[in-house]
């Protein structure tokens, strides 16, 4: 039999942006897996301070876009996907770092059952590698709008080593087969960065199939290297995709008070934390995330959704 029948090509599509040196990495650790039917794109979303051209020159088997704009996560990975000839895609962080026999358990399982829409594998951190990030998702509160890691921070005992159904796959690396991007759309473009992939998560449950954790899939994730942990540009556009979220997903009764606690308790409280610390512009962030949705009330494309043809 051949490899094309025995292990169906899957697409591994990452995003760079600066740090050039952390896409490498991810690669040098794709190139030692026993998966043996991978082609792999990486998106540049137009790095403004670090050359990406390194990343083609030191792996020139991959396929290289270079955007001329940062079109964000959801955009990025989109062209990904309509480039990808695979009948799987696997969006996979560039500031990860796989095992070698991180693959062949998720094709596994969506081999297995054709209701399964996606899948993610467990995940350590990197820098503490006996360290849980990611053994599955809670739904996300409607009100706080906020999902709680299963297995977050605890240290790996082998207390999931069972595959489990879970209300999200984990943005770092998911794999779904291609074929069901023709009913669930792509990942929505009005998001840049965050949140996307809960939103795609929701509306794929939302079509009927079935999302997993797979406990003997693994890989490390070095968290974020380009937005910083307490940046403008990451308050801005968390809480800008928490509401872009709730406008999307949570409706009715529960959308009013979710909408009431976010705009009048949990955001002015963490304004108001920097802003007695005097980090103005932290403080700011959270404002503008707000004006955008002032701005953009009626806007039809928040609620659209891009479909794969």
């Amino acid at each position: 039999m051949s490899k094309n029948n025995t292990y169906p090509l899957v697409s591994i599509i990452t995003i760079n942006y600066d740090h050039p040196e952390v896409t490498c990495d991810l690669l040098e650790s794709l190139k030692k897996i026993t998966y043996p039917n991978i082609e792999i794109i990486v998106i540049d979303n137009a790095s403004p301070n670090d050359d990406p051209s390194i990343i083609k020159e030191k792996y020139p088997e991959i396929i290289f876009i270079q955007n001329k704009k940062n079109y964000g996560f959801a955009v990025g990975n989109n062209i990904g996907i309509k480039k990808a000839k695979g009948k799987y895609i696997l969006l996979l962080n560039n500031d990860t770092v796989v095992d070698e026999k991180f693959l062949e358990p998720l094709v596994l399982k969506c081999e297995s059952d054709k209701s399964i829409g996606a899948v993610s594998p467990k995940i350590r951190f990197h820098y503490s590698p006996e360290t849980i990030q990611y053994a599955g998702l809670t739904p996300i509160n409607s009100y706080t709008v906020r999902s709680k890691g299963i297995g977050f921070g605890e240290k790996d005992r082998g207390q999931y080593e069972e595959d489990r159904i879970t209300a999200y796959a984990h943005g770092a690396a998911m794999l779904f087969p291609k074929e069901i991007l023709k009913k669930v759309g792509m990942m929505s473009d009005i998001f840049f960065l965050y949140y996307e992939e809960l939103d795609w998560g929701y509306r794929l449950r939302q079509a009927g199939y079935k999302i997993y954790y797979v406990h003997n899939s693994l890989i490390y994730h070095k968290e974020s290297m380009s937005t910083g942990k307490l940046s403008p540009f990451k308050i801005y556009y968390l809480n800008r995709s928490r509401i872009l979220y709730m406008r999307r997903n949570i409706h009715g009764i529960k959308f009013v008070i979710g909408l009431f606690f976010q705009l009048f308790f949990s955001i002015p409280k963490n304004a108001l934390f920097y802003l007695l610390k005097g980090k103005y512009k932290l403080c700011f962030a959270y404002f503008r995330a707000i004006f955008w949705h002032i701005k953009n009330i009626f806007n039809k494309k928040i609620h659209e959704n891009i479909y794969y043809k």
